[in-house]
This record gives structure tokens, sequence and C-alpha cells, in this order.
């Protein structure tokens, strides 16, 4: 039975307006809006339409972090995946470690394809896939913004600084999604209520063999700088004199 493997992150929901600890130690999460990453929610939406046009038979969707995922995976379930995996784990980690455990993930469900977003909204590390490639030994395509399954073959474009690249790729392999690769689809209230009943296996770093390393510390998080108002001007030579009074010229 062919499956696809989906790696999906819990993140402070992207509407909401981010704000910085006082103490400049992390941003604040308590009582605020979780969701799934977005570009995660395009690699499930990718993942389902590969289902439904008969490339695999099943979507197992899979995730780290605490308890409270299990939220964000049922939306997953809602969407049109079969499983969900949770790995607990209370505190972040790093690309590397989640890496390694999505490794540990592949090897227990053997998946024709892998698929994740191409970086997550909160640290912007867009690490983690190519370092589940290269773990697995398998082959990657980062960026895609159209993937086509033939067989045991991949084809996918993919969006770099020059345009777009397409690459054929022997499955199993690992991609990740870019903005362009498809709009998600909306849950139904209906398959909310049946997504309660889909299987949710919950698992333990320790229970897969792995210890959450550190690699780098974060020494302080601050606010981007705030925009000063702008200066309405009438002409071409008020605007020339502004500029120069301001140092621009």
């Amino acid at each position: 039975m062919s499956k696809i493997l989906v790696c999906i992150k819990r993140v402070v929901d992207y509407n909401v307006r981010i704000r910085v600890k006082p103490d400049g130690s992390g941003v604040i999460t308590d009582n605020v809006k979780m969701g799934i990453n977005p570009f995660d929610e395009i690699a499930l939406e990718e993942a389902l339409r590969l289902k439904e046009r008969g490339v695999a038979s099943e979507v197992v969707v899979v995730s780290i972090g605490p308890a409270e995922t299990q939220q964000q995976l049922r939306t997953a379930l809602a969407m049109g995946a079969d499983r969900a995996l949770l790995v607990e784990h209370a505190y972040a980690i790093e690309p590397l470690t989640a890496a390694r455990v999505f490794l540990k993930l592949v090897e227990k469900e053997a998946p024709l394809l892998v698929i994740t977003g191409k970086q997550a909204i909160d640290d912007d590390n867009g690490q983690t896939g190519q370092m589940l490639a290269a773990l697995w030994d398998r082959p990657q395509a980062c960026f895609a913004s159209k993937v086509e399954i033939n067989g045991n073959i991949a084809k996918v474009t993919r969006e770099v600084d020059a345009g777009l690249e397409t690459l054929e790729l022997d499955l199993p392999a690992v991609i990740t999604t870019d903005l362009r690769l498809n709009e998600p689809r909306y849950v139904k209230l209906p398959e909310i209520m049946k997504a309660k009943k889909k299987p949710l296996e919950t698992l333990t770093l320790d229970a897969l063999g792995i210890t959450a390393s550190k690699q780098f510390n974060v020494t302080k998080v601050t606010p981007p700088p705030v925009k000063q108002k702008g200066v309405m001007v009438k002409d071409v030579t008020e605007l020339v004199a502004t500029l120069k009074q301001m140092g621009s010229l």
C-alpha cells in the first residue's frame, strides 16, 4: 500500500500580530491562536490531491510538539488525511532533531513520498526537508510549484532565482512546497466531526531513541522598528528638497 507522509508544524496563526516578551526571550504564545504552518498546509493539500488522483492510497500526517498539537493534527485529518502521528515534546526543537525524528517515522511508515512546507513561519529556517532527505539518502526537490507523479518518478517544477527549474526524482523522495503550488481546501463542519474518530497515535522522543540536542542559543528577540510617518509633498521640487533635508540626497 503506497502512502504519502506529510510533516506539519504548530505555529502562531499567520493572522495574529506577534508580540515579543518583555525580557526579549521569545514571542508571547499564551492565549494566542495557533494553526498549521501555512506552507505545511499547502503540502497536505498537495498530498490529498495526489491521493485523489490515485497516486497513493493513504495520507499520514505527522508532527512534533506539545499535546496541544493534536488540535492541528485533527484539522489535518478534517482536511482529508487518513491517520496522524504526534511525537510529544514540550519545547521547541531544532531542524536537525526534527529531521531525525521524521526519519524514524519514515522508517516506520515506509512512504512513497514525504512532503512538507519549505519553511516554518516562526523560525524561517527552511532546513528540515533537506536534512531529512540527506539522512534518508533519498532525492529531494525544494520550493515546488508543481508536482507530477508517474509511476516511480516524480517530476517537480521548482522556483529558483532565475525562474523555474524542472527536476525528475526517483521515488521515494522528499518534496518541500512553495506558496504557489496550490490553495488549501476549506474544511467543512461534517469533516471536522468525522476527524474526531480518525486514528491519532502519540509517541515520545525516548520511544524513538532520539535526544533533543541544541546546536545554537537564541540570545535575544526584538520586534521590528516602528515605521515612521510618511511626509506628503506637493511636487518634485519639494520632494528633492525634503530628501536633501533628511540627508537622503
